[in-house]
């Protein structure tokens, strides 16, 4: 592996260089007491685990005069056997451990010899935590450091700091997952860490070293140590002039806004576009093996014909069609051909790192003077750089709370280790985000290193325009054929009447099916007991958060007094608006008084409609919410007053104080809507907890009723060409609830067309539906005992490889309680998507074992791809009707005379289908789809499911019938 291949693409040239030198320059270099007398550890266990798993090998080194003079290695005898592919990975064998040692001697034996010396290990934690998991352990030594965190530090650029990668890059010894190997390679790297901490800028080492003197950390020996070394422990350091000669060298030039265009866009011709997914086209020379398929190509001259025309499309391309392919060609072209950014949306990260990573690449080789694309994230993607430094000067351990176990003084040094990854990336990075810098988000708050639009100071931050990373990436993507973002994104550009986003006039909406669900909750209106909590917390007062720190600050200003006397005005104000609005949040409790139903476990949703405004629940709270929002005019009048004292006397004070107090704003501005409740494009609501002691949780809601009413009035009409495209948006091959949830039904006809796309795949051969017809009724008492038991001879019948879709919790654990132990008895494991465990980790879990069964929720209906033998068959026990009792059910009830039939049965359609389409997602997939809701059969609705699902006809069985229907189907692909 080439240090290049292991470059962040786009790292500037110096940067590139210095990597590269870096190989030949650690043949020389010397660095004094940081190569002597420390020792290099690594470990081999049974598994990730901590609670589980065990250690099986030991090695370590110890370094003097920075020579490997001495070695330590040993097996360690576990409780059981080593498993099969810890042993395929090692090389490790139960024979190799068989005689070992025990953990408890093996570890004593290494405190003999670390003898209390350093230990450096990559990924410390891990191996700390097996090593002083053991009787003894701690005596190795209380001094670990981690390289994993330090190389990210000293190597920011690199897009993997895995070991066995840098090792290879840097020609240190290979990594084999053998102990001793991995130790070799470490210490070889070690030096190549040194040196690129070395070549930070001029005073960043002491800059970094000085950092919260009072927080015990790791790293800060080593640079105090290089500081001192070069010269560097007092030279001033200023990321800003950094970031300014960094910046220097990009060139961006912001393509024009298409709506201001005099003259005609310039389109490729049908044609053209069709040769160009021919054998020979451009896209045929893409790939070894490429296929024209028809369908691809109709949707290419049908983004092509919108773009041409300047109109809409609704463009439904079933799975294997290539929609990406098909949208980017003619978008890309059409902006090169006129000099303006095209913009693609998607829903999920999953596709758009597939269109950033492989499509676009793969595109920009192929077309003739290529393509620049630009991936546009949220605002908390990017480091904040003016919020980088409060967090470096301001005392920051009143904000690390509710961490979990984890103690204060080890987050204080995780976020000390958080601002030196962003200090060295961005003195490294014109552009880039926070996602690959290792980060432990699970504590360090995102809020200190980010923010958000509402926040961003712009004008008034120091590093505003040009030195920011976020207006840097909006700037990078003006001057771009393609811009990539997402849903969340986009909507809230729109919500901000384009601030944030540059202007784009041409969009692919991919994964359109979510996007109306996507709006509502970009869109919502909300006042939250935690958030609220959060704001003023951070606002202070006198003694705390950001009024304490200005007032700190002011202390050196003329206009000392007069900023004093203004600050504690603003603190007094602020105070008495907690008072009230923490009186509201306990009144808010109250209205769980009037709840009838709906919610979940520790949970209840109120609909707030008029019968529960004239509640005395509610207007007990009432009154209360309007002291809160006197109050709050006092705080946000008095704030406004002082930052525009404070712009005239330091400026960026005033944008401190602005920063922080904006949420009161935003508060006052959410509650009185709700309050008042007089904004009918709104449903209001009151999420509330069972238990008075999680009232934090608590908050009140407006959400916007009608998705399309906004879209089509506020948005639509600003844009030339919009293509919404998803494998599900027809309901019985009808549009019109898709158009109308997007806003395309208010324009005239002629400004949009509707295009359905069938897939490549083999349906009709590969596929089989079965619906069972005798299921009881979901609210009959023998509900539950009848689909466990069919969920029983499903998953007997198929051989497990069954992915089972809840839609709620409750069904879920009560059938697994009965369904796992009787399918463990005939050989099959089952999962289950259980309280706190990640998504992402069942993911895992269900993929790697060919004949694992999952029983899953919401998060697994779309998004969720496992090709072949890893999903065989998919399960839908229940149709997904939106609870009845939903506030946004409810109130379009109230407003509509056919609710039901307008929303809560399409919606229910495309959510069937999504689920699916988990069933095929190669052309070799292959399996069966059981749908174990007999409503159905019973229900005249029954017919628009089936007619919508890519199979046409489904076959009719009791349950008694189902297990042999499936053994037999299997036997025919056999």
């Amino acid at each position: 592996m080439s240090i290049d291949s292991l470059l962040i693409p786009g790292s500037p040239r110096e940067t590139a260089e210095a990597y590269a030198s870096l190989e030949e320059r650690a043949k020389t270099a010397d660095f004094g007491v940081l190569e002597d007398d420390i020792v290099f550890l690594d470990t081999e266990t049974t598994g990730l685990s901590f609670r589980n798993c065990e250690l099986i090998e030991i090695a370590a080194a110890r370094m003097s005069g920075g020579k490997l003079v001495e070695r330590f290695r040993t097996f360690v005898h576990p409780s059981g056997p080593i498993p099969p592919e810890i042993s395929a990975l090692t090389n490790i064998t139960d024979l190799d451990v068989s005689d070992a040692p025990s953990a408890k001697e093996a570890v004593s034996a290494l405190a003999d010899f670390v003898g209390g010396m350093p230990v450096l290990a990559h990924n410390a934690t891990f191996d700390r935590t097996f090593i002083e998991s053991v009787s003894g352990g701690r005596e190795v030594s209380d001094h670990w450091i981690d390289t994993l965190s330090l190389s990210r530090i000293a190597l920011p650029r690199l897009v993997t700091h895995r070991l066995s990668d840098m090792a290879s890059a840097f020609g240190c010894d290979t990594v084999t997952h053998r102990a001793m190997d991995d130790v070799d390679a470490l210490a070889g790297i070690w030096r190549i860490l040194l040196l690129g901490l070395s070549d930070m800028p001029t005073g960043l080492l002491g800059y970094i070293s000085r950092l919260h003197p009072d927080v015990e950390w790791q790293f800060r020996p080593i640079f105090s140590y290089l500081a001192d070394m070069w010269g560097d422990a007092d030279a001033p350091f200023s990321l800003k002039q950094v970031r300014h000669d960094l910046i220097a060298q990009k060139n961006y030039h912001a393509r024009c806004d298409a709506a201001e265009r005099d003259t005609p866009f310039e389109v490729e011709t049908r044609d053209t576009v069709r040769e160009s997914f021919s054998p020979d086209g451009l896209v045929g020379k893409m790939y070894d093996s490429f296929e024209s398929r028809p369908d691809q190509v109709q949707m290419a001259v049908e983004v092509r014909n919108a773009l041409a025309t300047s109109t809409h499309r609704s463009v439904e391309a079933g799975t294997g069609v290539g929609k990406s392919i098909a949208y980017l060609v003619p978008e890309i072209e059409f902006a090169k051909l006129n000099n303006v950014t095209v913009g693609v949306a998607t829903k999920t990260n999953a596709l758009t790192d597939q269109l950033v990573s492989h499509e676009l690449p793969a595109l920009n080789a192929a077309i003739k003077g290529g393509v620049s694309f630009t991936s546009l994230k949220g605002y908390d993607h990017y480091p904040c750089l003016h919020r980088v430094d409060k967090a470096a000067i301001n005392d920051f351990s009143g904000i690390l709370l509710d961490k979990g176990q984890k103690s204060l003084a080890s987050v204080e040094a995780d976020v000390l280790t958080a601002l030196a990854v962003v200090y060295a990336f961005s003195c490294q990075s014109p552009e880039g985000d926070l996602d690959a810098l290792g980060i432990r988000w699970r504590f360090v708050p995102r809020e200190m290193l980010t923010t958000s639009p509402a926040e961003c100071l712009r004008s008034k931050c120091p590093y505003y325009p040009n030195e920011c990373l976020v207006h840097g990436a909006r700037r990078r993507a003006a001057s771009s054929d393609v811009v990539v973002t997402n849903h969340s994104l986009l909507l809230r550009d729109i919500d901000m009447d384009g601030k944030i986003l540059p202007p784009v006039r041409h969009w692919v909406i991919d994964e359109a099916h979510g996007f109306e669900a996507e709006a509502r909750r970009q869109w919502a209106r909300e006042v939250s007991g935690d958030s609220v909590r959060e704001g003023f917390e951070m606002l202070g007062g006198t003694k705390s958060g950001a009024i304490h720190a200005l007032m700190t600050q002011s202390s050196n200003l003329e206009e000392t007094t007069l900023v004093t006397r203004l600050l504690t005005k603003v603190a007094a104000a602020a105070s008495r608006a907690s008072i009230s609005t923490s009186d509201m949040f306990f009144r808010l409790h109250e209205l769980s008084r009037i709840v009838r139903g709906g919610g979940g476990y520790d949970s209840l949703t109120l609909w707030i409609d008029e019968e529960a405004r004239s509640t005395p629940e509610w207007a007990a709270l009432s009154e209360c919410a309007h002291q809160a929002i006197e109050r709050l005019e006092e705080a946000t009048k008095s704030a406004r007053e002082t930052v525009e004292v404070l712009a005239q006397i330091s400026p960026e004070m005033a944008g401190d104080l602005g920063e922080s107090s904006r949420f009161l704003f935003e508060l006052l501005d959410n509650l009185r809507l709700i309050i008042e409740g007089e904004d009918k494009s709104y449903v209001y609501s009151a999420y509330l907890s069972r238990r008075k002691k999680d009232i934090g949780s608590e908050k009140l809601v407006a959400e916007k009723l009608d998705i399309g009413a906004d879209l089509g009035s506020r948005w639509l009409p600003e844009m030339m060409s919009v293509v919404y495209t998803s494998a599900t948006m027809t309901v019985a091959d009808k549009f019109d609830h898709f158009d109308h949830a997007v806003g395309l039904d208010l324009l005239d006809r002629s400004m949009y067309k509707d295009v359905q796309l069938s897939s490549s795949f083999d349906y009709e051969n590969n596929m089989s539906v079965i619906v069972t017809r005798d299921m009881p009724q979901p609210n009959d008492p023998q509900y539950l005992d009848a689909l466990e038991d069919l969920l029983f001879d499903i998953h007997s019948a198929m051989g497990g490889s069954v992915l089972t879709l809840f839609t709620n919790r409750r069904d879920m654990e009560r059938v697994y309680e009965g369904l796992a132990p009787r399918l463990s008895q005939v050989g099959l494991d089952l999962l289950s998507q259980d309280r706190g465990t990640s998504a992402r980790t069942l993911r895992q879990k269900f993929l790697q074992n060919k004949t694992t069964s999952l029983l899953a929720l919401k998060s697994f209906w779309e998004g969720f791809d496992a090709t072949g033998e890893t999903l065989r068959c998919v399960v839908i026990p229940k149709l997904p009707f939106a609870s009845p009792r939903d506030p946004l059910v409810r109130e379009r009830d109230l407003r509509e005379e056919r609710a039901w039939f307008n929303h809560s049965l399409p919606e229910a359609v495309i959510e069937v289908k999504q689920a699916a389409g988990r069933l095929i997602r190669t052309a070799t997939d292959s399996g069966v789809l059981v749908l174990a809701d007999s409503r159905l059969v019973t229900k005249r609705y029954g017919r628009q499911f089936i007619a919508s699902l890519p199979k046409s006809d489904a076959t009719l069985l009791e349950r008694a019938n189902v297990r042999r229907y499936i053994g037999m189907w299997r036997s025919s692909r056999a």
